[in-house]
């Protein structure tokens, strides 16, 4: 009686067996290709160094693009600026005022010029002598050089003021370029998926603080053998199904955004369609999450 009861409990397990081993087979054999959802990831580094003022931001936290979400300390910075604007303003007002300081030899020189005229015109009625005017045209002569030398030395000091407020507005662009990297943003729209760092410690530039994902537009990497690949275009929509376990999945339509243009060999976790191929390609196909979709969750295509 034991006996009978063994044999038939073992041939009841076997029979289990098969069948499981028949539904995994079935479920391997449902999509053209499987894969993963993955998303763009990206890791945001400090760009200064220095201690971590403000970081709210929790593992979760939706962020977008450009918004600060941290602050590190930038009071030297900040100081550091005040002084440039103060050199700028000290050189704007010593910026040689050269028409006003040129004035008064022009106006020397135009009086100089009005009285030669005047001087040449008594020649010419023989009431004065030449030697006057040799003496006006001499007196000319050194307003004139004193006007080009003057005028010389003045486009030099406006020049060389100019170069010194341009060198400073440089530098002014600098810091603020810095303050602005003492903001801690995130170059994407997107879910915090890891914070690396808190208020109170300090940064270092290059090392990373929080890693930012963009879970709203995720896609699809899977894998076709060789034979697939003529069934497949870059933009071509495609049926991309969600499997969450124990027999429930969600579809979604994608779309084919990327192809490998070299084979590869086939990851331990992907199952294709011919089991027998160990050489495939890996495609990316966009889906819209409607917020079911997790990273790393397993996924299949039919084309």
């Amino acid at each position: 009686m034991n006996m009978n009861i063994q044999r038939i409990g073992t041939a009841l397990l076997a029979a289990a067996t098969l069948l499981t081993a028949g539904g995994c087979a079935g479920d391997r054999q449902q999509y053209d290709a499987t894969g993963t959802f993955e998303a763009t990831e990206v890791v945001v580094s400090g760009e200064v160094n220095g201690r971590i003022l403000e970081f709210p931001v929790s593992e979760g936290s939706p962020v977008r693009s450009g918004e600060q979400v941290g602050l590190i300390d930038s009071t030297q910075l900040h100081l550091q600026k005040l002084q440039v604007e103060a050199n700028i303003r000290a050189l704007e007002s010593s910026r040689p005022a050269v028409g006003a300081q040129l004035a008064p030899l022009e106006e020397q020189l135009a009086k100089q010029q009005r009285e030669r005229a005047r001087v040449e015109n008594l020649m010419k009625a023989d009431v004065t002598t030449a030697k006057q005017l040799d003496d006006i045209t001499s007196a000319i002569t050194v307003l004139e050089k004193q006007l080009d030398a003057q005028r010389s030395a003045l486009g030099n000091a406006l020049h060389s003021t100019e170069a010194q407020i341009a060198a400073a507005r440089a530098q002014h662009l600098q810091l603020e370029e810095q303050l602005a990297r003492c903001r801690i943003t995130s170059p994407i729209d997107g879910t915090v998926l890891a914070k690396y760092a808190q208020a109170g410690e300090l940064a270092v530039a290059g090392k990373p603080l929080m890693k930012v994902a963009d879970v709203d537009n995720i896609y699809l990497k899977a894998y076709l053998v060789s034979s697939q690949l003529p069934q497949v275009q870059l933009g071509r929509k495609v049926t991309v199904y969600a499997d969450f376990g124990n027999g429930e999945r969600r579809e979604y339509e994608g779309t084919v955004t990327w192809i490998a243009d070299r084979s590869e060999f086939t990851p331990k976790n992907i199952v294709t369609s011919d089991d027998r191929a160990n050489m495939v390609y890996a495609i990316k196909v966009a889906v819209r999450n409607d917020g079911y979709l997790k990273i790393g969750m397993y996924g299949g295509i039919n084309l």
